[in-house]
């Protein structure tokens, strides 16, 4: 029954020494290899996670431990570890082992922490649906033939099957929320600088954020206690102070002013899922919370001036992949250039290359002013939305996704169908907000529906008591997908 446990349970089992370590990491590692039907992982190393594991057992015997030592934890393979492969989706990097640990992984090693393994992903994390992955789709634990969600799908997949107690994502548009609608588990997406990006393989640097993905919120803030904070290797880390992001937890809701954006309910939300949000919001106010009405009326412009400002970061980014010095290099080739075209062909999928292309497209001489400098004024329009609803409330609320889990190949040949996923998730990216989706509930089909609360720039401690309290009367982040019990 361990697997059941979330990492506070998990962590006062240790503490008592009612189980160790090793035994917790062995019995994910057979769970991990139980279902490999998910193709939630892309790479498992049972020795280095055991040794570990023992490690983390000679801290607690000595008194040393932290609330995630000894704790089981997935990372989504863009985070670069040492002495692992890492490969972040992508063909390009299948023979990419990391020298180097990313900060993320560092921090939560240094707490303790066991790295079970790395989890699938969209390819360069470009991609809502985790079927641009190299290493083959992942499937949701609900239903096996949909989708889990992108593009950190292996981690929501692990999480929500329980082959972790838990699990990092990464967000550029709704990256971690989505998933976690899609799997019924709890994705937090920090404020932009909260977590460091170091040795997070770059997709679109603007926009990305590393964040937790669990089981409940509470567990979210154990691990955002040990990933965030300032990083001298990351220029885009924030000095801002990290409090202590479970004391907050069991605040009164009281007076809570959550704010309703019009642009969230309307044309193109699924009925099941509007009314699963609403029952949701019902629950806010019984313990108090104020509803208030409010509009982002630049709202609409989110998807369009992600898909001009993200691929043009990616086509900078990703230039660093010409089979020169790390990673695929084409087998046969004329000259230089040759090289660095047969490589990245062959390297890249097709969403990679579609990104690349627009974004070249966006950036070159006489369309910058047209594309991309008109997407960065919309993107400080859209922020300045949110700044003007946030003064007549404390948290907005809506779904998370326009609909639940949808069949796998569904939208592969219909691009921009896909990207209209992400329509309630990526107006915040663009404005660096924290987001964080939970667990409401199940649509007709049996499929989980996530609530989204978005906060203030780094209110984190907020967003994650807004949700401990809500998890604490309602029982859906409890809730397991049957075949994994």
């Amino acid at each position: 029954m361990f697997h059941k446990k979330t990492i506070a349970e998990l962590s006062g089992d240790l503490a008592k020494k009612t189980c160790s370590s090793v035994e917790l990491t062995a019995g994910f590692l057979d769970r991990i290899e139980q279902h490999k039907d998910l193709n939630a992982y892309i790479t498992v190393d049972r020795d280095q996670a055991l040794t570990q594991a023992r490690e983390a057992d000679v801290m607690i015997q000595h008194g040393k431990a932290t609330a995630l030592t000894g704790i089981p934890i997935a990372q989504k393979d863009i985070f670069c570890t040492q002495g692992m492969l890492t490969t972040c989706g992508s063909k390009i990097l299948s023979n990419f082992i990391s020298p180097y640990d990313a900060t993320l992984i560092a921090r939560l090693k240094q707490a303790g922490a066991v790295v079970l393994g790395k989890t699938n992903m969209d390819e360069f994390a470009m991609g809502s649906s985790n079927e641009t992955s190299f290493y083959g789709p992942v499937k949701n634990p609900w239903d096996t033939s949909r989708v889990p969600g992108g593009s950190s799908g292996g981690s929501a997949a692990a999480t929500a099957a329980r082959l972790a107690p838990a699990a990092t994502g990464t967000d550029t548009g709704g990256s971690i929320r989505q998933p976690a609608a899609f799997c019924g588990i709890t994705g937090l997406k920090p404020s932009y600088g909260r977590v460091s990006r170091f040795g997070m393989i770059a997709f679109a640097s603007s926009l990305d954020q590393a964040g937790p993905m669990t089981q409940s919120a509470k567990d979210a803030a154990i691990l955002l206690n040990a990933m965030a904070g300032f990083d001298d290797k990351d220029s885009t880390s924030s000095g801002i102070a990290v409090p202590d992001f479970t004391e907050t937890l069991n605040h009164d809701l009281q007076g809570l002013r959550i704010g309703l954006p019009e642009e969230f309910f309307g044309e193109g939300l699924n009925s099941e899922v509007a009314s699963v949000v609403e029952e949701a919001i019902g629950e806010y106010k019984k313990l108090g919370a104020e509803i208030v009405k409010v509009s982002l009326p630049n709202s609409h412009l989110a998807v369009p001036c992600y898909y001009v400002l993200a691929p043009a970061e990616a086509s900078s980014n990703l230039s660093r992949y010409d089979g020169v010095r790390y990673g695929l290099r084409a087998q046969e080739y004329g000259d230089l250039i040759d090289m660095y075209q047969k490589t990245r062909a062959q390297g890249f999928g097709d969403e990679v290359k579609r990104r690349i292309m627009i974004g070249t497209y966006a950036l070159s001489a006489g369309y910058y002013d047209a594309y991309y400098l008109k997407a960065q004024q919309l993107r400080r329009l859209i922020a300045e939305d949110f700044n003007q609803v946030f003064e007549q409330c404390d948290v907005l609320m809506g779904p998370t996704s326009p609909t639940t889990a949808f069949k796998l190949g569904d939208k592969t040949d219909d691009p921009v169908a896909m990207y209209l996923n992400d329509i309630y998730t990526i107006s915040v990216n663009l404005a660096g907000l924290p987001g964080i989706s939970v667990p409401a509930g199940f649509d007709s089909q049996g499929l989980p529906v996530g609530l989204q609360i978005i906060g203030k720039y780094f209110d984190e401690a907020r967003l994650l008591n807004v949700a401990h309290r809500y998890q604490m009367v309602t029982d859906w982040h409890r809730r397991m997908p049957k075949e994994y019990a």
